[in-house]
């Protein structure tokens, strides 16, 4: 079976065509088709939440499917808007909850809410892409972390950013190599700690952050068994030849755990 790092490497490098892949399922595409087609009816926050379909797509699309039941908390945070820094959604530590009620600002803009791009077509690509994620998770957990981190990447700005999301925290656990009993220590201590080993600047840096993801890849198949564990660490690489597998030795297992990623 294909490693971590070869799954996530061949849909990031085809991500148009891991894309049109995705959307192509019929699934997919008539809950895509039902957004588009009525989400410039929706004129107001009883309406948005009201639609289950269109209230659910939304909320896939912007990483909050888990909390998609918990209709009274999303219907506070989009009631209170963002424009005031003590807000519900700016007060909390998930900053996907600003991230939403900044695309759906009733509180903002009334009926004009859903009129924006963000809020049409930026929302279907954004559920492709949490599509794209979740299929790639059914098969290999790592790979969904990986695509995750590599679009959230560019965002982070510091440590405690990542802890109050748990996959990029699992993401930067495992790139550190740290035990799970790190998650259970004093957060400030974490955020140090974190912060010591991680430049966050950098993951705007492509190459920076193919690194890191490297390493993660790597290491996430040593400690979970995943399927390509038999051939982790392994490199797929492309040769004159055509295809070929590099397996890693001692010494560049080693360098992989000790990697430092602050330049």
């Amino acid at each position: 079976m294909i490693s971590t790092l070869s799954q996530y490497q061949l849909v990031s490098n085809n991500i148009d065509r891991s894309l049109k892949i995705v959307g192509s399922d019929p699934t997919i595409e008539r809950q895509s088709q039902y957004y588009q087609d009525n989400i410039r009816n929706i004129k107001s926050i009883d309406d948005f939440m009201s639609n289950d379909r269109i209230y659910s797509y939304a909320m896939k699309a912007m990483g909050l499917e888990e909390m998609t039941y918990a209709k009274a908390f999303v219907r506070k945070a989009l009631e209170e808007g963002i424009s005031n820094s003590d807000s519900f959604a700016n007060r909390l530590n998930d900053k996907r909850y600003a991230e939403f009620v900044k695309v759906f600002n009733f509180a903002a803009f009334g009926e004009a809410a859903t009129s924006f791009s963000s809020a049409q077509q930026g929302i279907v690509d954004s559920f492709m892409r949490q599509s794209l994620e979740e299929r790639e998770g059914s098969q290999n957990e790592g790979v969904r972390l990986a695509l995750y981190f590599e679009r959230k990447a560019s965002e982070i700005t510091n440590a405690y950013e990542i802890l109050a999301d748990k996959a990029l925290a699992q993401t930067v656990y495992t790139a550190l190599n740290l035990p799970q009993s790190f998650g259970l220590s004093d957060i400030d201590k974490q955020a140090e700690y974190i912060s010591d080993r991680i430049d966050f600047d950098q993951f705007k840096d492509p190459d920076y952050l193919k690194r890191f993801l490297e390493k993660f890849s790597a290491l996430y198949d040593m400690q979970n068994g995943s399927p390509g564990a038999s051939q982790v660490p392994s490199l797929i690489v492309g040769a004159a030849g055509g295809t070929g597998v590099i397996g890693l030795g001692e010494g560049l297992l080693s360098s992989i755990q000790n990697l430092k990623l602050g330049g």
